[in-house]
């Protein structure tokens, strides 16, 4: 969301500064005229491009994931530290990374 590592505080790593998207999101993605889904990693990404769709969660964002297709799919940060979320949500292995895999592999064979 940032483009740069914002460094890390007492609990991992700080968030992205908040001036980076609104200046230059919109300007990549307006050269990359066949983009086809975006990955949300996370809730900074989420609640940036899902705007009022956001839901109060990111679990609950992630485990509504079809709302949001074709044009966003939301997921969780593939961080070691979220190991313990991934245990406590089954349904996302389970559900959500061979969907993944299946949007993923029938855009590269396009």
């Amino acid at each position: 969301m940032g483009f740069c590592y914002p460094g890390k505080n007492a609990t991992g790593d700080l968030p992205p500064r908040p001036e980076c998207a609104p200046l230059w999101h919109h300007q990549l993605l307006a050269k990359m005229k066949s983009v086809k889904l975006t990955l949300l990693i996370g809730q900074f990404s989420q609640k940036f491009y899902l705007g009022d769709k956001f839901k109060p969660t990111l679990t609950e964002n992630v485990r509504n994931y079809r709302e949001f297709l074709p044009t966003y799919l939301p997921l969780v940060h593939p961080s070691p530290r979220n190991k313990i979320w991934q245990k406590k949500n089954p349904w996302f292995e389970l559900e959500v990374v061979p969907q993944l895999r299946k949007i993923v592999s029938k855009q590269l064979v396009l």
